[in-house]
């Protein structure tokens, strides 16, 4: 996976619970040509984080202190309309996706199967 013939792809991660990011930051750290560029503790420090960053894509709990991880979806689609947003969830992606498409975001995953669900995301988004 590539945004470029070796730009890698960089991504923000943006979860309230320390464990899910560096668990997800592990994950992502053995997909070649990924490069988590930031995290963020809560959706107010995600939207500050994307503008300071420019990721290609952000990754958003969607429960997260100051800022919904809609919320957050919401505005930096307003400032950076190229990233792709990902929402995870502990809801089922099926009827939360109307909400945060309408948020902004491009795709959601079960936080239950995220190992399993997360990379095929990420490549069809970027394919």
């Amino acid at each position: 996976m590539s945004t470029g013939p070796s730009a890698p792809l960089r991504i923000l991660l943006a979860d309230d619970y320390d464990g899910i990011r560096l668990v997800l930051k592990q994950f992502l750290g053995t997909v070649p040509n990924c490069e988590v560029c930031g995290e963020a503790t809560n959706g107010t420090d995600a939207v500050l984080k994307a503008r300071e960053l420019a990721p290609d894509l952000v990754i958003l709990d969607i429960s997260m202190p100051k800022q919904s991880g809609l919320e957050a979806a919401r505005r930096i689609r307003q400032e950076l309309p190229k990233a792709k947003i990902i929402i995870m969830s502990q809801h089922d992606p099926a009827q939360l996706l109307p909400s945060a498409r309408e948020a902004g975001a491009d795709a959601c995953v079960d936080k239950s199967r995220t190992f399993a669900d997360l990379l095929p995301t990420i490549v069809q988004l970027f394919s």
